[in-house]
């Protein structure tokens, strides 16, 4: 018998005044059996700092054809197309082609650097391809985060990311590789 996803419940408050995007959004993560917290959260992370009412989780990990999130534009097209993890070029290259905008969020210190050493050259050809690198620093308590039920407060401004949880806090200033 197949293992069943973990739903997850997050009411998530954004101040964006880079983006001008504010808004507070009830969301539903599936976490699938083979998925850790650090990147269910790092899925969570990735809708905040791109936050947009039309943005939406994916099956993910359940279809290959299929981002962790996207958001389409009104006619049916992919304005974005997001990534978590390291994936290989080749998919970023066939996102590129099927969206507007791409974003990978990379974590995972060491396997991340390598990664992006060996594939820096040929990802760097993708003109709408954003690359940001999530640092363990930022990783491991973030997944401490990870509750069935959570409620997530993110502000971002100039750059920074403030993420608060309950008694928790972080500051987070994105990485951006490409």
């Amino acid at each position: 018998m197949a293992l069943k996803a973990t739903i997850f419940k997050a009411v998530v408050n954004v101040a964006d005044t880079d983006r001008h995007v504010y808004l507070e959004q009830a969301l539903t993560l599936a976490r699938h059996p083979s998925e850790t917290d650090a990147r269910m959260m790092v899925r969570l992370l990735a809708w905040c700092l791109r936050s947009a009412p039309e943005l939406e989780f994916t099956r993910g990990l359940c279809a290959d054809d299929e981002p962790d999130l996207w958001r389409h534009e009104l006619h049916g097209d992919i304005a974005e197309w997001i990534e978590v993890g390291l994936p290989e070029p080749k998919r970023l290259k066939r996102a590129s082609n099927r969206a507007q905008q791409v974003y990978l969020f990379a974590y995972g210190a060491r396997a991340a650097q390598v990664w992006w050493q060996q594939h820096q050259s040929e990802v760097s050809k993708l003109s709408n391809v954003q690359i940001y690198y999530v640092d363990d620093a930022l990783l491991e308590p973030l997944a401490a985060l990870a509750e069935r039920s959570m409620a997530i407060q993110v502000t971002i401004s100039e750059g920074t990311v403030w993420i608060s949880s309950g008694e928790v806090a972080l500051c987070w200033t994105p990485e951006r590789w490409l």
